[in-house]
């Protein structure tokens, strides 16, 4: 079974971000892709974000990005290692603390549910690292060091861009360290495909499309994603599985280091009751107060225990149809189909616009349900050198965590068990944190782990013993899943494309000469 993880989420805010630049800068240019999650004061309406008509959805996300702000922002890079077994990962984590220079919104429901979920309002406005959004403010996006110039470096890196449910990260981004939004979608998508020539990828658009989970929020997918890792590790066979490994920080750099611990997911024996809208969206209007049942991985144990028996319940009419000579089932050889998980929940009465965003908002917004970085489920990056060496100082060490190995076992009593020297030496550096809560840091290392653990499955689903030297060509990132972007209700994603009936924005060219000394 899967065991927990301690993940290392090193705390950028202003009094420390020149400090640690040169380290995050590395790890963005060596990685072989990075994930991306924010934490927002808000969206607005948010029965405009789920317009039938996307170019209206557009118009309220740009509204949204232009009128409130990004209060954190997550990154983690994934290392593919050499000389290590195939699909293993050194993953750095950076949560960084933001604060708006200009004006800007902040709803009362997100204060409430960050706050509810140990966002540090203080913290923020006492230690932020300050940005102005827009074009060309704050000083130069190519010079010196700042939140827009690390956003620059990202874009000169190349690498794949990795979000969850992306659409409204992608377009705050967009607003608050690069430039004014464009005016239409086409010219937004036509400026994203050449930000990132590398691609991008959604894994909310993985897990639902690719992977078909029974539910595609983040927690969910993450925990889905981790429970079946481990068991293709505990189970000694060649089946498709990750490893992750973390740089161990000592001396005043583990002053920087909230450790945030990632339980192994837990099967429960007792019976319970559990909350349909939550079990399908990661979210529930009642909150905390809802006497039914929030619990992820009991969620996640009886969607398996569903899928078995829906599974036996065909079998047996298959044998039934048979043995009464009616030839060939109509269920014989019958796709598993599903229908994709729609946000909007039909029975959230036209009021509770809480209810009808569920999914829409991307990692990190309040009031909505677990996708968003605040709000994900109620309860809810690092460097390497130019050879592929880990820049680990004298401060840091790497150390291997595996889901084949425990980090820590949680004892009766709550209480954490070391269970050897390193997590020993977590153990008296970890801070104050309880497991599960909202990070804008932690949310982007899941949505790099989603994705790393998709590449290897459907890759070696797809290919079977594919050569290996393919396997490490940047083709075998989920071709079928590049520039896809999910679209809650919609059966289609948004493709992140240049049409040929668009042309990139005038300031977007601007930028690009800027980024790669060159127009696009």
């Amino acid at each position: 079974m899967a065991s927990s993880l301690v993940v290392p989420v090193i705390d950028v805010q202003n009094e420390n971000f020149k400090e640690l630049w040169p380290a995050m800068v590395v790890a963005i240019k060596t990685a072989s892709f990075v994930a991306l999650d924010t934490e927002l004061s808000g969206l607005g309406n948010r029965k405009s974000l789920l317009a039938e008509s996307i170019e209206d959805r557009y118009k309220a996300i740009c509204h949204a990005a232009r009128s409130r702000s990004i209060l954190s922002l997550g990154i983690a890079c994934y290392k593919k290692l050499d000389q290590k077994p195939a699909d293993s990962y050194l993953v750095q984590v950076y949560n960084l603390t933001l604060l708006c220079s200009e004006e800007y919104i902040i709803e009362p429901q997100s204060v409430h549910f960050l706050v509810q979920h140990g966002f540090d309002f203080n913290k923020q406005y006492g230690h932020g690292i300050p940005y102005c959004k827009g074009n060309n403010k704050g000083g130069a996006d190519d010079r010196g060091v700042h939140i827009r110039a690390l956003f620059t470096e990202l874009l000169r890196a190349r690498k794949p861009l990795v979000l969850h449910n992306g659409l409204i990260d992608m377009a705050f981004l967009y607003q608050s360290f690069y430039a004014h939004l464009p005016e239409r979608l086409a010219t937004f998508t036509a400026d994203l495909s050449e930000m990132f020539p590398a691609g991008i990828y959604d894994t909310k658009y993985v897990t639902e499309f690719e992977l078909r989970l029974s539910a595609s929020y983040l927690e969910y997918a993450y925990k889905k994603c981790k429970l079946d890792n481990g068991r293709s590790v505990d189970s000694g066979t060649n089946g498709p599985h990750v490893h992750i490994e973390f740089c161990q920080y000592a001396g005043h750099m583990s002053t920087y280091v909230d450790y945030r611990e990632s339980p192994a997911v837990a099967s429960v024996e007792e019976q319970t009751d559990i909350c349909q809208r939550f079990s399908a969206f990661g979210w529930c209007p009642n909150g905390t107060k809802c006497p039914l049942s929030h619990d992820t991985d009991r969620i996640i144990f009886q969607d398996e225990k569903n899928k078995d028996d829906k599974r036996k319940k065909r079998k047996r009419q298959r044998e039934k149809k048979r043995s009464e000579g009616e030839g060939s089932s109509i269920f014989d050889g019958s796709p598993e189909n599903k229908i994709p998980n729609m946000e909007v929940d039909p029975e959230d009465p036209p009021g509770n616009q809480q209810g009808t965003v569920a999914e829409m908002c991307p990692d990190g917004l309040p009031a909505m349900d677990s996708d968003g970085n605040t709000p994900q489920s109620e309860g809810k990056s690092l460097a390497t050198d130019s050879k592929g060496n880990s820049v680990c100082d004298e401060n840091i060490t790497t150390a291997s965590i595996d889901d084949s190995r425990n980090t820590k076992n949680n004892t009766n009593d709550g209480k954490s068990e070391k269970t050897n020297d390193r997590s020993a030496g977590i153990e008296t550096q970890k801070k104050n944190a309880d497991a599960g809560t909202h990070r804008a840091g932690f949310d982007a290392f899941m949505t790099g782990y989603i994705f790393a653990y998709s590449c290897t499955v459907i890759r070696k689903e797809e290919a079977g013993e594919a050569d290996k030297e393919q396997e490490e060509e940047e083709q075998s990132w989920l071709p079928t899943c590049l520039n896809k972007v999910y679209l809650s209700g919609k059966v289609a994603p948004l493709n992140v494309v240049k049409s040929t009936f668009s042309k990139s924005s005038k300031a977007h060219m601007q930028k690009m000469e800027m980024v790669w000394g060159r127009r696009c």
